[in-house]
């Protein structure tokens, strides 16, 4: 996700609209605080409601949980979970270390 200054609103406009036109969320900042999120405006988002797309688009980015994606939704995780597991999304990302020890313990619990 890009962060933009509301200075460098003016400046970056452009970049602005690029992000967007790319379908990727950009977050405008004031002193150093966030004062809002820029959302690409999809037929996804109309379908869905910018909740739901704005919480499958940060948990993709890695910027919240599931658990906070699936609150913003307003969906039981549960919910959530199966919403991104229909369109494709994992809903895990373990690095290959860490699939290595989720292996291995899975195998010790056997």
């Amino acid at each position: 996700m890009q962060t933009f200054t509301i200075r460098e609103l003016r400046e970056r406009s452009g970049e602005l609209s690029r992000e967007a036109e790319e379908g990727r969320l950009s977050l405008v900042t004031r002193h150093g605080q966030p004062l809002f999120v820029s959302v690409p405006f999809t037929e996804e988002l109309l379908q869905s409601g910018v909740h739901t797309v704005l919480a499958v688009s940060l948990f993709k980015a890695g910027e919240i949980t599931s658990a906070r994606a699936a609150k913003l939704a307003r969906m039981s995780l549960a919910q959530f979970l199966a919403h991104l597991s229909d369109q494709g999304i994992p809903v895990v990302d373990y690095s290959p270390t860490e699939l290595k020890q989720e292996l291995s313990n899975f195998d010790a619990a056997k």
